[in-house]
Formats: structure tokens, C-alpha cells, sequence
């Protein structure tokens, strides 16, 4: 990784919410084709720092570049162009249920593409065929498991072949088997299409399954940056409770 360019650079990254700081001095790489995932407690920021990084939330001090390319200081066509290249995934699929499954997946190409409405409808169903279920365009999302809304919201996130995807808690609410079967739809899609991820989860055996390189956050900070490898043999204690499950008070 060292020897590739990254296609994104955080830099001293500080999130607030108010008066409280939520994340602080954060700095950190993504790089072509890799699967990152952003791992840590429930509340160390790991989707505050996900809504930063897709331009929802403004830092309030550091820098978020894109292909070199500073977020902030982007007007709105060059955030525009730059989101044609991102697709989000969030946790609960957050489909429209007034639409079809179909319908949901067209709407980044409605937006976006400029196509007429034959082509859309056949893109939409390329990309639910893609994550299996392409024989569900016509039901509507309340007809859905929790499994498939979130597989149809990686449908709508790779609609306009994105060069990167961000997760948000993807196997959270699944049980195991809908879990594992999600994790080999990330890997599948990355090896099909070389979509660049980042995937924010806490779930031990989804970071095990996809992680190419992994970030830990901790209390406001990044506490460890590397390889999955190097995270589950490294000393420090916070990372090692992470990975060996130990309670706080194992920790001395």
C-alpha cells in the first residue's frame, strides 16, 4: 500500500457536535481497491466519522481530500461530480417504502444518469441481479427481510458503478448466516467490479471476513491503523480487548 497513491487523505480530522468533540485529530488513508474497515465501541464515532467522509457533516478543523482534491473546498458541481463516484450503503438499507425494490435501486440513475426509462429499469435489475435478488423488483421493501433490504441497498449503492462504497453497520440486526452471506456479497462485489470499501461494523467476524486493513478509533482517537494481521497480534491493550473479547476489567 505504502508504494500507491491513496484515493482518499484525512488529515487532523475534528469532529463536534456542539460544544463536545466527537473526534479528534484523526488522519488516515484509503487506497485503491482495498477493503478498510473502521472498527471500535458503540460511540467512539465510527458513523460520525463515515458522515464526514460523504460530505454530510462539514469537520470542524481538518481536511478530507479526494484524488487529492479537498472536500470542503468543493462548489457544487465538483461535489456533484464527486458523488457520482461514491455509493453509501446505510445500516437499515433506508429504503423508500412508498417505492418499488426496483424503483429504489433507479433512483441514483434517475438523478445521475441521464438515461430514458427502458435503460434504467434495465440497469436497476442488472444491480439487484448482481446482489441476488433479481427477481424482486416489483415487491415492495415492507415484503422484505432485513437481509434483502440491505442487500437492495448495496444495489442502490453500486447503481452508478461508483469507484468507492461505504458501509455502514452492514450485518448489524442479522443472524449469522444472513451475516456470512452478506460479507461474501462485499468480497464478491469487490473482486467483480474493484470497488474500493470502506466498512464501518464493530462485528468481530464480519472484520475477520472482509478487512483488508483495519482502523480503530477509541475514545475521540485513532488508537491503530494497519492490517488485520498486525491488529490481532498487536499490544495494544485496548486493540487486543477488541479482538479477544475480554470485558474492561481484564484490562489493568
Amino acid at each position: 500500500m505504502k508504494n500507491t497513491k491513496p484515493i482518499i487523505e484525512v488529515r487532523d480530522l475534528v469532529a463536534c457536535y456542539g460544544e463536545q468533540t466527537v473526534l479528534d485529530r484523526i488522519s488516515f488513508d484509503v487506497y485503491p481497491d482495498e477493503i478498510l474497515v473502521v472498527l471500535g465501541g458503540s460511540g467512539c464515532g465510527k458513523t460520525t466519522l463515515l458522515r464526514h467522509l460523504v460530505g454530510l457533516i462539514k469537520p470542524a478543523a481538518g481536511q478530507i481530500r479526494y484524488w487529492g482534491e479537498e472536500l470542503t473546498k468543493m462548489d457544487e458541481d465538483e461535489l456533484a461530480m464527486l458523488l457520482r463516484k461514491i455509493g453509501i450503503s446505510f445500516q437499515s438499507g433506508a429504503l423508500f417504502n412508498s417505492m418499488t425494490v426496483a424503483e429504489n435501486v433507479a433512483l441514483p440513475i434517475e438523478e445521475y444518469g441521464g438515461m430514458d426509462k427502458t435503460l434504467t429499469d434495465i440497469l436497476a435489475w442488472m444491480k439487484l441481479s448482481l446482489v441476488g435478488l433479481g427477481d424482486c423488483g416489483a415487491r415492495m421493501p415492507d415484503e422484505l427481510s432485513g437481509g434483502m433490504k440491505k442487500r437492495v441497498g448495496f444495489a442502490r449503492a453500486i447503481a452508478m458503478d461508483p469507484e468507492i462504497v461505504f458501509f455502514d453497520e452492514p450485518s448489524a440486526g442479522l443472524d449469522p448466516i444472513m451475516a456470512a452471506g452478506l460479507d461474501k456479497l462485499i468480497l464478491d462485489m469487490r473482486r467483480l467490479l474493484g470497488i474500493t470499501m470502506v466498512v464501518v461494523t464493530h462485528e468481530l467476524e464480519s472484520i475477520r471476513t472482509v478487512a483488508d486493513r483495519v482502523l480503530m478509533l477509541d475514545r475521540r482517537k485513532k488508537i491503530f491503523e494497519g492490517t488485520l494481521k498486525d491488529a490481532e497480534s498487536c499490544s495494544i491493550a485496548r486493540v487486543r480487548q477488541f479482538f479477544d473479547r475480554k470485558p474492561d476489567k481484564t484490562i489493568q
